[in-house]
């Protein structure tokens, strides 16, 4: 898949952070942060570019993903305030609390076109599927935000489940006349002691109005009327 981006490189006293955003909003898009159920809400092109971008954060551990999420639609459906989203790897060390300050400093980008491997990142997910002591994506809200760090099988098998959604999403019943289809969930880290899991559930949406809506495979023109009776 190839990603239009937009590249930033702020700086925090000496040091200096790569931080990328997609370069148009997914405008029909949204996230709540799980407390203890999160709810992501896409069409096709939201989840499908959500696969990309989670592909991209699964192969870049020195890149901070910044996807803004509150700048879209407000859905119609689904609960809590919406956030945005920031992916990046464990081992980047970035802490929520630097994130206001960074953000601040997102200015005067650079066009990035950037190319993701689905191959390479099918691979990973089913290695990371099949790991003894598999890692999940851990997650904390601040400023708005839903940060989750993870390593790169988590991302990717992340990836391949937004991907999923995006492709089967639009077969699934009803969505045609605007019903939201619960598609997967993202692996959350849970609680110490137990207690209500932690997950945010991914659904496709189609965006209204929903006459522009055609399920794969469906005509895009209207049947033939009927003949006149003679």
């Amino acid at each position: 898949m190839r990603l239009r981006l937009t590249e930033f490189r702020p700086r925090t006293g000496p040091h200096e952070h790569r931080v990328v955003q997609p370069r148009t909003t997914l405008r029909h898009t949204s996230l709540t942060a799980p407390d203890p159920i999160g709810l992501l809400l896409g069409d096709h092109d939201g989840l499908n570019r959500l696969a990309g971008l989670f592909s991209f954060a699964a192969c870049s551990r020195h890149t901070i993903v910044h996807i803004p999420l509150r700048d879209g639609v407000p859905p119609d459906e689904g609960w809590g305030e919406r956030v945005d989203l920031v992916l990046a790897h464990h081992t980047l060390g970035l802490r929520p609390s630097q994130w206001p300050g960074l953000r601040r400093r997102l200015r005067g980008g650079t066009p990035l076109t950037a190319r993701t491997d689905e191959a390479r990142t099918a691979r990973d997910a089913r290695a990371w599927q099949t790991a003894r002591d598999r890692d999940e994506l851990r997650h904390t809200t601040h400023a708005r935000t839903l940060f989750l760090f993870g390593s790169r099988g988590v991302f990717a098998d992340s990836a391949a489940g937004f991907a999923h959604a995006a492709g089967f999403g639009p077969h699934q019943k009803r969505v045609a006349q605007g019903h939201s289809a619960l598609m997967t969930g993202l692996p959350l880290t849970q609680p110490p002691g137990g207690g209500h899991p932690y997950e945010v559930l991914v659904s496709f949406k189609p965006y209204p109005p929903y006459a522009h809506f055609r399920r794969p495979g469906a005509s895009a023109t209207r049947p033939p009327r009927p003949a006149a009776a003679p």
